[in-house]
């Protein structure tokens, strides 16, 4: 018999890495979310005593899938006794002839959810709530930070949209090719706000979720292969030339290495190469987006050899076509930010009062930080301190607490 504690230490990384992945075939095999959260919640238990008993399996996941799904059709049996509308699901449940387990149906479950959270058939203000909550495991509260909005409306809004894809009987699918490119907004963008969760969480003591950035990468890569639009390849750019920065971002103390002071020999090249070429291949379309021209800029980023050699000027020349073309405050906070770079922090500085000034971003903890130091390169200590405040008390997150902490010590108390 294995070691208790040792099996339990694997079942729980296992959780960790695979646990999404299980939920999804799950909810492909069941057509149910519900039942198939109470299904992979029971295989994990069953996990920690049988694998004790017998060993860790060669496909933990696979196993998983099997057990989870043996529970649930128990307890639907369970359930038939007083409800025979269950049989007819049972039966089918019963006579599935695929092996769940079987690694080609496993490979894109959970790019079949990410389409089935994003059906047109959802309110829109439900579709990425959903799929964070469903995919990526992010809890409410953390989904509530992200779009301002109180966990519970949130978790209305999830609640409704299992309903919906219950009572609607919306297929568990990737669409057919030509429904593609209508329900492709959504999806990219759920895709982009995971990996954002992992390369800068929003709470917690960890700056970085890699396995969310690895995951959030691979949907990517699914999706490219279904329909290599100019954004789609625009979006893998653009996540590939910021996880390439990943072992640059933290010290050895797990702290926040800001861009202009990380050791670019810490960056990944490969990655680099492969997002330059996909930024190229996107922007030759003459189709592409917002993403792409994210993309654009993060290579204008990823070739310079140092922060002083950055070509500032062709970023902020990036960053006004995305502002012309796809407006929002972040965009405008990040090109001001450039702006500063290339023509001094007080016209960079003006720029952000501006922004703060029509009440936009007041809730952005960056904007209060890019403001904060600014007024710090203009001297103006006082007014850093006060936006270095604002800035702390909107964020959540250990590493960048501690790194506005410590630019607080060193403008004193006064």
């Amino acid at each position: 018999m294995a070691d208790a504690q040792q099996v339990r230490a694997q079942v729980e990384a296992v959780y960790r890495r695979d646990s999404r992945r299980v939920l999804a075939t799950l909810i492909r095999l069941l057509g149910d979310f519900d039942l198939a959260e109470e299904a992979m919640h029971d295989a994990f238990f069953i996990a920690v005593e049988r694998w004790q008993r017998d060993g860790i399996p060669d496909n933990p996941r696979a196993w998983l899938v099997s057990t989870g799904r043996f529970k649930a059709i128990d307890a639907l049996r369970r359930r038939a006794r007083f409800d025979r509308s269950q049989a007819e699901l049972i039966l089918l449940l019963e006579g599935q002839a695929q092996d769940p387990g079987d690694e080609e149906l496993l490979v894109d479950d959970r790019l079949r959810l990410i389409f089935t959270c994003c059906h047109p058939a959802l309110a829109a203000d439900a579709q990425v709530p959903l799929t964070l909550r469903e995919v990526c495991d992010l809890t409410t509260e953390q989904i509530a930070r992200a779009f301002l909005q109180s966990p519970a409306t949130i978790a209305q809004r999830i609640v409704r949209a299992k309903a919906k894809i219950r009572d609607a009987r919306i297929p568990y699918q990737v669409p057919a090719l030509a429904e593609l490119p209508e329900r492709l907004e959504s999806v990219l963008r759920v895709i982009y706000l995971v990996f954002n969760e992992g390369y800068s969480a929003s709470v917690g003591e960890d700056l970085v979720q890699r396995e969310l950035c690895d995951e959030a990468i691979r949907l990517g890569r699914l999706l490219a292969q279904l329909l290599p639009d100019a954004e789609v390849l625009g979006l893998l750019a653009l996540m590939l030339l910021q996880a390439s920065r990943l072992r640059a971002r933290s010290d050895a103390d797990g702290e926040l290495v800001l861009l202009d002071q990380q050791d670019r020999s810490l960056w990944d090249r490969e990655r680099i190469d492969e997002g330059c070429r996909l930024v190229r291949q996107a922007l030759r379309s003459r189709e592409y987006g917002a993403y792409s021209l994210q993309a654009a800029i993060a290579a204008v980023h990823a070739e310079a050899a140092s922060a002083e050699e950055t070509d500032w000027d062709e970023i902020v020349g990036l960053y006004d076509v995305l502002q012309r073309h796809w407006p929002s405050p972040v965009v405008e906070l990040n090109r001001e930010a450039a702006l500063a770079r290339r023509d001094g922090a007080r016209a960079g500085l003006a720029a952000v009062e501006a922004i703060l000034a029509r009440g936009e971003l007041l809730d952005y903890h960056l904007a209060h930080a890019a403001r904060a130091e600014l007024h710090h390169q203009l001297g103006q200590a006082e007014q850093a301190r006060d936006a270095w405040r604002q800035a702390l008390a909107l964020t959540r997150q250990g590493p960048e607490r501690r790194h506005i902490e410590r630019r607080l010590k060193t403008l004193g108390t006064s």
